[in-house]
């Protein structure tokens, strides 16, 4: 355990940005799996409805540094992608 009381400020800080940034993921996530979902059933219309806010929980989760903005980039490209194939 830190002596140092900036050490132990630093300990604080740390475990509230990590539970900040779980929560962010999670949601991400959930919204991740949810488009997916709609993407196996075919269904493209819901799916092309669903897309703006996945995408824009993506971009929460990168902006508050909870993903890497390339893995943030790349996922919203493979949802775009597989969108595409529905509609084609």
């Amino acid at each position: 355990m830190a002596n140092i009381k900036s050490a132990k400020k630093r300990i604080d800080i740390n475990e509230k940005n990590r539970i900040r940034n779980a929560e962010f993921k999670s949601e991400m996530r959930t919204y991740i799996k949810h488009l997916d979902k709609l993407i196996q059933q075919n269904d493209a219309e819901g799916a092309k409805e669903a897309l703006p806010n996945t995408i824009k929980k993506i971009d929460k989760a990168v902006q508050h540094g909870g993903v890497h903005k390339n893995s943030g980039n790349r996922e919203k490209s493979r949802l775009t992608k597989e969108i595409n194939k529905l509609g084609a």
